[in-house]
């Protein structure tokens, strides 16, 4: 079975961990070394969208979510892609999921190929030139996370709570409709569950949602203070960002509440074989409607 759904939901965490998920996150003395130790400045070309000055404290920002599988010593692709964009304004924030198969242009390669290869060729700068001409937006801050401390960080919280919609049996585990409270393996257990779902992927996107939302419920609760030292070294094995301690101290600030009103959005599309590859096709029209609704969200075309 893919790891996407296990990456998916550590990626989502450890970004709210990192940027907007923490009640007194900079009171302990090991953020520093965390901070130091997980920072990694992009090098961003002449097809970057970025912003030339940060945004303000009440600005919408985006935040590039990757998840990868690597071995040491290799780069790997990145099984997971998501982009965040949250507005302080609005009091709310966008989830929108990129499949790892979706053909687009890889910039700076000049071919149309899977989006997760941008990883594999180009590191973390071709992969946000890749996202931002595929959404036409900039991404403002990255998370890249090795999948390695996702059930670590569940249990350090002590499970998450969902509500169940359906009964079914996956990976040794029963899961029966009403609230449930799960440790890691069964949090993952019940995000990566398809064929016994009569919506398929679509029901695995929601349940994979529910897990996202009960991370970021659990990780902004202030009993999770008590728990950081446990947390930090998870995330320093396993993340690297380009935020900075201040970029961190002012998104823990002014954007917290706003990230917890999380809204998903969904991608349309197809699958094809093409040259004997499968690709997920998005056709110009649903692609400019996404465009058009993250542009929207995040102030742009004001």
């Amino acid at each position: 079975m893919s790891k996407k759904v296990l990456l998916i939901m550590m990626s989502i965490f450890c970004a709210t961990v990192l940027g907007i998920g923490i009640y007194g996150y900079s009171l302990y003395s090991s953020l520093n070394k965390t901070t130091e130790s997980i920072y990694e400045p992009l090098e961003r070309g002449e097809t970057s969208k970025l912003r030339e000055k940060k945004p303000d404290e009440d600005d919408p920002v985006s935040i590039l979510l990757l998840g990868i599988d690597a071995r040491p010593g290799e780069r790997g692709r990145t099984d997971t892609i998501m982009v965040m964009t949250i507005n302080p304004q609005q009091n709310n924030a966008y989830l929108l999921s990129i499949p790892r198969d979706t053909r687009t242009e890889i910039v700076g390669r000049g071919v149309q190929d899977k989006i997760n290869h941008a990883y594999a060729f180009g590191g973390i700068d071709m992969t946000i030139d890749t996202v931002e001409n595929f959404l036409d937006i900039p991404i403002d801050y990255y998370a890249l996370v090795n999948m390695e401390g996702f059930v670590s960080i569940i249990d350090i919280l002590g499970g998450v709570t969902v509500e169940v919609t359906q009964n079914f049996d996956y990976e040794g585990y029963s899961f029966r409709e009403g609230e449930m409270t799960m440790d890691g393996q069964a949090a993952l257990a019940y995000s990566r569950m398809r064929k016994q779902d009569p919506r398929g992927d679509f029901g695995r996107n929601d349940r994979q949602r529910q897990i996202i939302k009960a991370l970021v419920n659990e990780a902004a609760s202030v009993k999770t203070l008590w728990k950081m030292d446990a947390i930090m070294e998870v995330i320093e094995a396993n993340v690297r960002t380009n935020k900075s301690q201040e970029d961190i101290n002012r998104l823990s600030k002014h954007y917290l509440d706003a990230a917890r009103n999380i809204e998903s959005l969904t991608l349309n599309g197809q699958g094809q074989m093409i040259n004997g590859i499968y690709y997920f096709i998005v056709d110009e029209g649903e692609r400019q409607r996404i465009q058009s609704i993250l542009k929207e969200h995040m102030q742009l075309n004001e």
